[in-house]
């Protein structure tokens, strides 16, 4: 996301850079801040039709802002107003097409609807490598296997690409035995030790209570390593603990769909998400995600 003077605050892709909200907003109207604060909070307790008056405020305020087009998107999306979420999301995606979490929300909404995303692709920048790479992605979290290797057939080869796609062939493979050797014959030593330094750095940063450090190398790491849950869980935690809870349950949330087993980092996860959901106000999910770790769900 190219940040100016009309950007509200980062809900951008990972490689770009990211301050708390409260610093984003300070150059806003006291008016536009407390509308697009209150729709947040009132979004998290579930109040949908309050928040989307409140984002639709903002929208008068500030016409080209993709965060409050974003936020409308997600909270008819929350309201099952699904065709006023497709409006929103992709009036978002057009004006950050390389924005993951944008084209993710609106395949979210095209699957609610049980609409083929080809339905849309006239009205996207569809040619962006990116967006497609993001595409795949997001199918591919979304167990959409067959639709993710289509698209990864027309995105330029790189690391990531060929990691997604025997990601995705061996979801695809998983019912048939596979010898223990497979694993150890890929040649992915190179990613694994970047991953590790990557990791212990973020451990270091958790350690230290660096939450800002934190966030920058976590959201470098996520944007090389979107496959990787670990840094999801970082760059959730440093976000939940910078100022922006709301974008923190959203990509812990994703950082779930990424998980292979249950664990240490999973019940690590489900703790920031309860963190995140209290400070949000929202005490029932709060109390959700608790006891997904106290009754070992």
């Amino acid at each position: 996301m190219v940040l100016g003077a009309s950007t509200l605050m980062s809900y951008s892709t990972y490689a770009q850079e990211e301050e708390s909200a409260e610093v984003y907003l300070e150059e806003y109207t006291d008016e536009f801040q407390e509308n697009f604060f209150e729709g947040l909070k009132q979004k998290g307790i579930q109040n949908y039709d309050r928040a989307i008056d409140l984002f639709l405020k903002c929208k008068q305020l500030e016409p080209a802002n993709s965060v409050v087009d974003y936020e409308l998107a997600k909270s008819y999306l929350l309201d099952k107003k699904y065709i006023q979420a497709q409006q929103y999301a992709i009036e978002a995606l057009l004006s950050e097409p390389t924005d993951y979490w944008y084209l993710d929300n609106l395949l979210t909404i095209l699957d609610k609807q049980g609409s083929p995303w080809a339905s849309i692709k006239q009205q996207v920048p569809y040619r962006n490598n990116k967006l497609r790479e993001n595409m795949a992605l997001s199918f591919f979290k979304m167990k959409k296997y067959e639709e993710a290797l289509a698209v990864l057939k027309e995105v330029d080869n790189g690391p990531l690409t060929s990691e997604l796609t025997q990601k995705i062939n061996d979801s695809l493979q998983k019912s048939i035995p596979k010898p223990a050797t497979t694993i150890a014959e890929r040649p992915v030593a190179d990613k694994n030790d970047a991953v590790t330094i990557l990791r212990t750095q973020i451990e270091e940063l958790l350690s230290q209570g660096d939450y800002k450090g934190m966030l920058a190398v976590s959201k470098e790491a996520l944007d090389s390593y979107p496959l990787q849950p670990y840094f999801y869980f970082a760059y959730g935690t440093a976000l939940n603990n910078t100022g922006d809870s709301n974008k923190a349950i959203e990509v812990l949330e994703s950082g779930l769909d990424y998980l292979l087993d249950e664990g240490p980092l999973e019940s690590n996860i489900f703790r920031e998400l309860s963190k995140a959901y209290n400070k949000i106000g929202n005490t029932q999910k709060a109390n959700e995600y608790l006891n997904k770790i106290n009754s070992g769900l």
